[in-house]
């Protein structure tokens, strides 16, 4: 528990440091030859989209951030969002230059299809760590699958999360509507946390690399009053919505419970079509350069692989990370 939570708070005083909470950004401008043969950095100044404040997205986008502006002319700074579909949605609109998002709602983007009307203009610089969707229940609730919580109080994540997302895949998946047959309750991880051990919701569905801070938080206090599902019966009917899909045990070493098996999703990180090049180049570059360095941060990290990094589709590779990456 201690080393989470130096991760925890790693992250914040992480945050706290590079990034002023997104703050305003200068744009940045490819290098004189166009951006399609240096791989170094412009100066300038870049805004990563994260997540919630408990989640790993913001502990890695934390560390991200700093990686960049210790080892490159730019800038980074990264802020707290509710996570995949908002953080694509301002990537577009130019509020943040680079976002996390897990690789179904990065899909649905490119395709112009959930949560998006029309075909977004985002490419990747990686395919970085797995995301494990963690379904945790009290043990007294009743829930022993997806399908029972019909009727039952569950957080299903952030609105406009990549969490959200996959909640309700799950319970479409397990013959139930997310608006009708369960008490859905759209809660970012700290009020989830808090629902959870006050007994004002019955389960939460949470999507997000091993571990989370604040699913930690949840299994050290309630310990066995509390315990995760295997959810990989709904896998077939998942791989139906989105090919991206697979399955993966929660250790019982990640937060002291007994293991189970999940569905995993990777995640990408994300830029605009036309973030310069170079830039491109040069970030994706210190990823894997420097990943010693940001694992430090946070164990998922560990789990960033070069040779996975360009299976990004139906994501184009932004030209800049492919030429970083091969």
């Amino acid at each position: 528990m201690q080393q989470l939570r130096k991760y925890a708070i790693g992250a914040v005083a992480l945050a706290l440091v590079v990034s002023g909470c997104g703050g305003k950004r200068t744009p940045t401008t490819p290098d004189a030859s166009g951006g399609t043969e240096s791989c170094e950095a412009s100066d300038g100044r870049i805004t990563i989209a994260t997540g919630n404040s408990g989640g790993v997205y913001f502990v890695v986008g934390g560390g991200l951030a700093k990686l960049i502006s210790d080892n490159s002319k730019l800038k980074a700074s990264s802020a707290e969002t509710g996570a995949s579909v908002q953080n694509i949605q301002q990537l577009v609109s130019g509020t943040y230059d680079i976002a996390f998002s897990l690789a179904d709602t990065a899909a649905d983007a490119v395709n112009g299809t959930g949560a998006f009307d029309k075909k977004e203009k985002v490419a990747a610089l990686a395919r970085i760590y797995p995301n494990y969707t963690q379904v945790l229940v009290r043990a007294d609730s009743g829930i022993n699958s997806v399908a029972d919580m019909k009727g039952k109080r569950i957080s299903t994540g952030s609105p406009k999360s990549g969490t959200e997302v996959i909640a309700g895949r799950l319970l479409k998946s397990a013959g139930l509507d997310i608006d009708s047959d369960v008490q859905a309750q759209r809660l970012d991880l700290t009020k989830t946390a808090d629902g959870m051990k006050d007994g004002s919701i019955d389960g939460l569905i949470w999507s997000g690399g091993l571990p989370t801070p604040q699913i930690t938080d949840i299994t050290t206090s309630m310990k066995d009053r509390v315990k995760l599902i295997d959810i990989t019966p709904l896998l077939p009917e998942m791989k139906k919505i989105s090919p991206v899909y697979d399955t993966a045990p929660i250790p019982a070493s990640t937060y002291g419970v007994a293991e189970v098996s999940t569905i995993v999703v990777p995640n990408l990180l994300l830029v605009r079509e036309d973030f310069a090049a170079n830039n491109a180049c040069a970030v994706t570059k210190l990823i894997f350069d420097k990943k010693t360095d940001l694992e430090k941060v946070h164990p998922a990290v560990k789990d960033i692989a070069k040779d996975k990094a360009t299976a990004t589709e139906p994501v184009p590779l932004h030209p800049g990370a492919k030429q970083a990456l091969g």
